[in-house]
């Protein structure tokens, strides 16, 4: 059974499984004129008036096809198809709109303590719709965006606002979360583009098992935290809490590769120009994860000291 979204996409779907495509409609016989054109001269012969040699299209000539062959061949931006920059720049540009929406929500959380909250319900809803389409939608992603942001300004703060009692400033472990954030997101790409890491089938699949694992663990520490069995951090506070933290942080930069990786394919395989939108939506989702596993690994390590 083939692939449900290639099967039934406008884009690698099957032409002759599309309704009322030219492969479902019956063709004439080979050399029979078609219905309702029984008037038509037999097959090989030149309409009436008309001299061998002068029907059909007129040959191009010398200067014409020199001029073509001349040309520069056609670009991914000229054919529309996903290209590096398409992806780069809609990053960034989510990016930007996450850090302005994080700030307005650092400033508005002690008015409104609901409306990180709001965000990170909104974000989750959104974040799931959002890996479903089949087709991105820019509004959906920026709508996730913004959900994100009011949800990362918020919970940075009480992050932040844990380390102040142990001397820290404010805005010390924000500032080293989104330094240690960018310096693993420049890690990851380099080593993927230096080919010292490949994305092979072996990789995805320790990577899969190893996020279903840390995933299993967290969901079981925080309904202990929350009925009180376990206090504090839980089972993630102390020397176990910095490891898996590490872990966290590890799990987070391969699956920055294999998004790497899957840009990479798309790229080459020419995917049409709107599923830049995929592409950034998809580092996005890495990217925030990557930030709150450094916030909390930080935050741990300055209430242990």
């Amino acid at each position: 059974m083939s692939n449900p979204v290639f099967n039934n996409s406008a884009v690698f779907g099957d032409p002759r499984n599309r309704r009322g495509g030219a492969a479902t409609q019956q063709s004439p016989a080979y050399g029979t004129a078609p219905q309702g054109q029984s008037g038509a001269p037999a097959y090989g012969t030149p309409p009436q008036n008309a001299q061998w040699g002068q029907y059909g299209a007129q040959t191009a000539d010398a200067a014409t096809l020199d001029a073509m062959y001349q040309a520069p061949a056609a670009t991914t931006a000229d054919t529309k198809r996903l290209t590096y920059d398409d992806v780069v720049i809609k990053t960034g540009g989510l990016l930007a709109l996450l850090v302005v929406v994080a700030a307005g929500s650092w400033m508005l959380t002690p008015q409104v303590p609901a409306l990180w909250i709001i965000g990170a319900v909104v974000g989750l809803v959104l974040g799931l719709v959002n890996a479903f389409k089949r087709n991105p939608s820019p509004a959906l992603i920026v709508a996730y965006t913004v959900a994100q942001g009011l949800f990362l300004g918020g919970i940075s703060l009480a992050f932040a606002g844990m380390t102040v009692a142990n001397g820290a400033n404010l805005t010390d472990i924000v500032f080293q979360a989104v330094l240690a954030t960018i310096a693993t997101f420049a890690a990851a790409l380099f080593l993927f583009r230096s080919g010292k890491v490949r994305v092979t089938p072996k990789f995805t699949r320790w990577l899969l098992i190893a996020m279903v694992g840390y995933l299993a663990f967290s969901l079981v520490n925080v309904v202990l935290v929350w009925t009180g069995v376990l206090g504090g951090w839980g089972m993630r506070g102390g020397t176990i809490g910095v490891v898996v933290g590490l872990f966290a942080v590890g799990l987070a930069a391969a699956s920055l590769i294999v998004d790497f990786d899957s840009i990479k394919r798309g790229v080459e395989g020419g995917v049409p120009a709107k599923f830049a939108w995929s592409a950034a939506f998809g580092l996005l989702v890495t990217l925030i994860w990557l930030y709150l596993e450094f916030l909390r690994l930080f935050a741990i390590l300055q209430s242990s000291d």
